[in-house]
């Protein structure tokens, strides 16, 4: 196993999953993710001018603009390279573009030995996490819970709101393990 991309929407358990993963893998596993992504970005980008908007104040919803887009493909292509160079990686993402979003690491992770895992969490469970947080945009879990989703095909889905990030990070491990 190469890559585990999990996808699924803001606090949601990504992070918390990865970062259990990173426990029970036998060997390292580099996490990077959306996060890892948004903040690299000059803080003239978060907001507009073909950046990406939504993520410090709005309705929840986030706005992707041609400049990140450009910088989010190479980043992509820079994280299946890390794979390919010998760097197990687990991807915390948001496919905020759905089954077009999965198209694009798919091609990007071509060749590689994948894991799709989509993080489902009942949108009130993920909007409580998100208000408790108090780093992101409110109505931002809600918005992106299930439409991240929409077109997107997995080898297996965990649900945070009815399981803990370690018992999902165990079921993973499980697969990981018999192969996928």
């Amino acid at each position: 196993m190469h890559v585990i991309v999990l996808n699924g929407g803001s606090s949601s358990g990504k992070s918390s999953i990865a970062r259990r993963l990173q426990e029970l893998l036998p060997e390292p596993w580099l996490h990077l993710g959306a996060d890892t992504m948004v903040g690299a970005l000059p803080p003239w980008l978060l907001g507009g001018d073909g950046g990406i908007g939504g993520l410090e104040d709005g309705d929840g919803t986030v706005a992707v603009g041609p400049v990140f887009a450009r910088l989010d493909a190479a980043w992509t292509l820079g994280v299946a390279a890390m794979a390919r160079a010998g760097a197990p990686v687990v991807v915390d993402e948001v496919f905020l573009g759905g089954g077009a979003s999965q198209q694009r690491w798919r091609a990007a992770l071509e060749g590689l030995d994948v894991l799709w895992v989509g993080v489902r969490c009942d949108p009130a469970v993920a909007a409580a996490r998100e208000a408790a947080r108090g780093d992101r945009v409110a109505g931002m879990a809600a918005a992106q819970a299930s439409a991240v989703h929409e077109g997107v095909a997995y080898d297996l889905v965990v649900d945070t709101s009815r399981t803990s990030a370690g018992d999902c990070a165990e079921a993973i491990l499980a697969r990981v393990a018999a192969g996928r």
